[in-house]
């Protein structure tokens, strides 16, 4: 398919000239004395070469070179007059012709220059391409394939641990207390919604409602960001391949531990001060102090070993997560193992650092006194020995052993090469 042309120009002869000229160069010209009618031409057909006169009747050449920038953006424009100076060649060059060339002109003059503004039109839009492609690849469409469990493992010990590992101890401070309230979100959440089932419903089904509201606590921590002491511990993967050392670590994980006890805290303040706790009659307070008393009078072994139970499974959530690219994706992987974890009845350390204290501070303050309870054992010390301590090590031995050690010995544990 040839070229297409439009040459205009209130010359007859020039218009004769270059249709010739261009005819047997092959293009398909087309001219027209009237500037006006160039014009609307112009906006309405694909020319590769717009030739046009600098002066004509009712038009300046600046006018023109306006007009067709507008309108045919994609041309490449030239420009001749019969009363050339530099100043016009600049002017229209800077205004976005390709080239300006003086009347009378010969044959070869007109097609040299022609031929070279097309050339230049072509580069000019290949610079823009390459721009565009530029910062197209700035913004990469993320893939939404999920990622293996080989690829988890790599990213864990690579990536994330080794980005935690190196953080700035502020951040990991500010974004640890964060977790901590989140955390207590999901406990205030689920008793929230639970307090006043009615028991016919059963003990499971009030479980299951309780497990899937708490689920909201990881939800914020991954998503929104937030540092959990329980998550990090897929941490140890980061140390077995010799990117991070057991100090560091575990002085990260002393900062975010600290951490995630004032957030909880603070939010258990909230909770007292919001006076939320009369809901119901008193009978959220009155829940919330019997949740309290029962964490503290589990035996070490019970909470230890729920402990474990649990952070396996907070463990797998994050992991899960990891999998995914997508934010739906996450809150699905995230949901599942948490409303286990809580159904079934594990102790994880940070939701505690949260329940005990809420239920410590509406006993002490309030005067919440459930009958047939010894409202005398529910103090800091009981909730310390009998039960933070005892989970803290479950959930630490959950994470670390059986999704953070586990994993790596599946992935990424180097393999020994036989002799030979």
């Amino acid at each position: 398919m040839k070229e297409r042309m439009l040459v205009i120009d209130d010359d007859s002869a020039v218009l004769q000239s270059c249709k010739a000229i261009f005819g047997e160069d092959g293009f398909d010209v087309e001219t027209t004395a009237n500037p006006a009618e160039g014009l609307e031409l112009s906006s309405k057909n694909n020319y590769g070469v717009i030739l046009c006169d600098w002066k004509m009747p009712g038009f300046d050449g600046l006018d023109v070179i306006a007009e067709l920038e507008e309108r045919a953006p994609d041309s490449a424009v030239v420009m001749f007059s019969g009363y050339p100076s530099v100043d016009r060649a600049t002017e229209a060059m800077k205004r976005g012709a390709m080239d300006f060339l003086p009347k009378p002109f010969t044959p070869d003059e007109i097609t040299d220059v022609v031929h070279n503004a097309v050339s230049r039109k072509l580069k000019q839009e290949k610079k823009a391409f390459t721009r565009f492609e530029k910062m197209w690849n700035k913004f990469p469409v993320p893939s939404i394939d999920d990622k293996g469990p080989k690829i988890i493992a790599e990213t864990v010990a690579q990536n994330v641990g080794v980005a935690k590992a190196n953080s700035p101890w502020v951040s990991l401070f500010v974004l640890g207390i964060l977790a901590g309230a989140y955390i207590g979100f999901g406990g205030l959440f689920s008793a929230s919604v639970t307090f006043d089932l009615s028991p016919a419903l059963g003990m499971g089904l009030k479980k299951l409602v309780g497990g899937a509201a708490f689920s909201i606590g990881l939800m914020l921590v991954v998503i929104a960001g937030a540092e959990l002491y329980t998550g990090n511990s897929l941490m140890v993967s980061s140390v077995m391949i010799g990117e991070v050392t057991w100090r560091r670590l575990l002085a990260k994980w002393g900062v975010v531990y600290a951490a995630n006890f004032v957030g909880s805290v603070l939010l258990a303040l909230l909770f007292y001060f919001s006076g939320l706790w009369k809901t119901g009659a008193g009978l959220l307070g009155e829940t919330a102090v019997k949740v309290a008393y029962a964490k503290v009078h589990l035996g070490f072994g019970e909470a230890f070993v729920r402990a474990v139970g649990c952070n396996w499974m907070v463990c797998l959530a994050v992991w899960m997560a990891l999998a995914s690219r997508q934010v739906i994706g996450k809150i699905f992987a995230i949901f599942f193992p948490i409303m286990g974890f809580v159904a079934i009845g594990f102790e994880h350390c940070v939701a505690n650092m949260y329940f005990i204290p809420t239920g410590i501070f509406l006993n002490q303050w309030a005067g919440i006194a459930p009958a047939g309870l010894d409202m005398g054992s529910l103090t800091w010390t009981a909730f310390l020995v009998h039960n933070l301590i005892p989970v803290t090590i479950g959930n630490t031995i959950g994470g670390v052993v059986f999704v953070g050690l586990g994993y790596w010995g599946a992935y990424l544990r180097p393999v020994p090469h036989s002799a030979g």
